[in-house]
């Protein structure tokens, strides 16, 4: 082991031409979507191979991760990204991720107005397109309808153009040198000084302004929030500032001088992301806005590329829907390398042949899974336990069970408790009546043993999957009831299943996952107790789920 080689970055040749062909335009008609299973390398192509080249020259990129606040899993924390769906860890604060969202945007803003893009007639005129700035500016300036000023200017009013100047002024004389430092240099002119120092109190300004406005919202949106109803105006009030923003640096770009684009990674943690009051909405309604007004900013005056990177199989289909029509995104589906580029690029440097042959049996070429194979190899832990009896399948024994014990296991309980919710919900009413249609595996769920139904219908699931060969195409036979299986729902939410969007299957996120899928089925078989034994067959032969209709076609892997 002391000629272990390092881990190395491949290149991904076609993927990062597409990206790259992507964000070479400075402003562009839809977001994109990079999307795929967990573990095929989506956040390392972005940063190991792209982030340095979309930061140099003309080009700006914004980057903003929503899972660094989740001290338990990110690698800035000395942590691994989970296996397992987002939605099993600590969901963040939702003020946390805005903080990010926009802190990102307003230093993109700052270094267009350092490049003489972004002035303060562009941050008045965007604004007031869009908002009535009057009455704020005036409680900005401390103007009520008993002062002098009010009283002189009822005959003739002061016009929003005159009341942002004034408070642009005020700003303009508050800003600090911290403010002002790495905007512009000490050495250029008062002239230049004075306009740079402008536009930094203008977007100052402009912040405050959509605050105030904000401010007036929240009695409504508690009111809102109580009566459980939605209100597009006050969904968009949310996402005001950072959509202003994006509009602001898509009009400031320019071909081979500023060219801006954003990078949200891990999107999907916006939808369950924790309120810390009622006068807020909701993270979903937060995710819904944001990503319904980059796409309408794109569409009517184009906006800068923005990329998406999820892991979430809702943004390969169901996301397409949910906002509009099937071509709404760009899409652009990774699933990392195939067996044959595995063993071009592993066989040789990091494994033997014989050992790739047990991984891919095993494991499949997930990048993530090699990589923790080969560090667990190395490892001196590992090591010390060795003795001249163990071979390679001994680290593959050692590695499955910690993905059965430490991931897949953990999902499961979490897939039951959803489906026990399921249940309950089903009986408090709140489950629409055709989803227990007739003939539906899951229908007339009980009163009482919920926690038994729970786990024999998600045997009975995983069983069916077992009998499809773990890839259901839900558009066959225009299949889409698929997707309303509560078992396959709650197998989707946790992260252990994934939804392709070409070829349309549903299977796990990888070939080791399936496998330990596979392990709980036979555990849990072995565990049941006569009675429940009997209640799973019954289930099977009565109302199984039965998908082999569904099942891959041949060829395709």
């Amino acid at each position: 082991m002391a000629n272990a080689k390092p881990w190395r970055i491949i290149p991904r040749p076609l993927l990062e031409t597409v990206l790259n062909n992507h964000v070479q335009h400075h402003r562009v008609p839809q977001p994109l979507i990079l999307h795929g299973p967990r573990g095929v390398g989506k956040t390392t192509l972005i940063l190991e191979r792209l982030f340095e080249k979309w930061n140099t020259g003309p080009h700006v990129t914004g980057y903003v991760d929503f899972a660094e606040s989740i001290k338990e899993y990110h690698p800035k924390h000395g942590q691994s990204y989970p296996w397992i769906s987002w939605t099993m860890c600590p969901p963040p604060k939702l003020v946390t991720l805005k903080t990010q969202l926009e802190d990102c945007l307003e230093s993109m803003a700052h270094r267009a107005i350092k490049l003489g893009t972004i002035s303060s007639h562009q941050i008045f005129t965007t604004l007031t397109k869009w908002h009535s700035t009057t009455t704020a500016l005036d409680q900005i300036l401390n103007v009520n309808t008993i002062s002098k000023m009010r009283i002189v200017n009822k005959k003739n009013r002061v016009s929003p153009s005159n009341l942002w100047e004034t408070a642009v002024f005020k700003f303009s004389s508050a800003l600090s040198e911290q403010e002002l430092d790495g905007v512009f240099d000490k050495s250029i002119s008062v002239e230049e000084s004075s306009y740079y120092k402008e536009a930094m109190a203008a977007l100052k300004l402009a912040k405050e302004v959509i605050r105030v406005q904000g401010k007036w919202r929240e009695n409504a949106i508690q009111d809102l929030n109580s009566r459980g109803g939605f209100s597009r105006s006050l969904a968009h009030s949310a996402t005001d500032w950072p959509c202003l923003l994006l509009e602001l640096l898509s009009l400031a770009a320019e071909v081979d001088y500023f060219q801006p684009k954003l990078v949200i990674n891990n999107i999907e943690l916006l939808k369950n992301a924790a309120l810390e009051n009622d006068r807020m909405i909701c993270g979903s309604t937060y995710h819904d806005s944001l990503i319904w007004r980059i796409i309408a900013l794109g569409a009517n005056e184009r906006c800068l590329p923005v990329v998406f990177v999820t892991s979430d199989g809702y943004y390969s289909y169901r996301a397409f829907i949910d906002f509009g029509f099937p071509d709404v995104f760009i899409s652009r589906e990774t699933f990392g390398w195939s067996p044959a580029e595995g063993k071009l690029h592993m066989v040789g440097d990091y494994f033997s042949q014989s050992e790739w042959e047990v991984i891919n049996e095993v494991l499949g070429p997930n990048s993530r899974h090699l990589f923790e194979v080969y560090a667990l190899k190395l490892s001196n832990d590992y090591q010390k336990e060795m003795n001249f009896d163990n071979t390679f399948e001994d680290i593959m024994d050692l590695y499955l069970a910690y993905l059965q014990v430490s991931v897949v296991n953990p999902a499961m309980d979490k897939a039951l408790l959803l489906l026990e919710k399921f249940a309950v919900d089903a009986q408090n009413g709140k489950i629409p009546e055709d989803t227990f249609r007739v003939g539906a595996p899951w229908r007339h769920p009980p009163k009482t043993d919920i926690a038994v139904w729970a786990k024999v219908q998600l045997m009975d699931f995983i069983q069916s999957l077992v009998n499809a060969g773990f890839a259901v195409n839900y558009f066959a036979d225009w299949s889409l009831e698929f997707l309303e299986d509560p078992a396959a729902d709650s197998l989707l939410q946790v992260g252990l299943l994934y939804t392709q969007r070409d070829p349309s299957y549903i299977r796990p996120v990888s070939r080791g996952i399936q496998r330990c899928l596979v392990r709980w089925l036979v555990q849990e078989r072995l565990n049941l107790s006569l009675k429940h034994s009997i209640q799973f067959q019954w289930q099977r032969v009565i109302r199984g789920r039965s998908y082999r209709h569904l099942l891959k076609q041949v060829g395709v892997k």
